[in-house]
C-alpha cells in the first residue's frame, strides 16, 4: 500500500509528462532569475539587444511547450 495520496492516480505517462513540465519550469525559473542581469548588461551595449533577448527568451518558454504537446499528439495517434 502507497502512503502518498497521488500512487494511485498517476501512470507511467503522466508522471513523466508531470517530470518534462518540472525540468522545463526549472530551468527557465532559473533563467529568468538571471535575466535582468543579462538584458542589464546587454542594455548597457544596446537596448534593442536587450529587448530582442527578453523577447526571444518569452518565446522560448512557450515554443518548447508547444513543440511538447506537438510532440504527445504525434506520439499518441501511434
Amino acid at each position: 500500500m502507497c502512503p502518498l495520496p497521488w500512487c494511485g492516480v498517476m501512470d507511467r505517462d503522466t508522471r513523466n509528462a508531470a517530470i518534462a513540465a518540472l525540468s522545463i519550469m526549472l530551468l527557465f525559473g532559473i533563467a529568468a532569475f538571471y535575466l535582468p542581469t543579462v538584458m542589464l548588461a546587454l542594455g548597457s551595449l544596446s537596448t534593442v539587444l536587450a529587448g530582442i533577448f527578453g523577447t526571444m527568451f518569452v518565446l522560448a518558454f512557450f515554443l518548447v511547450f508547444w513543440l511538447r504537446a506537438r510532440s504527445q499528439r504525434k506520439n499518441q495517434g501511434k
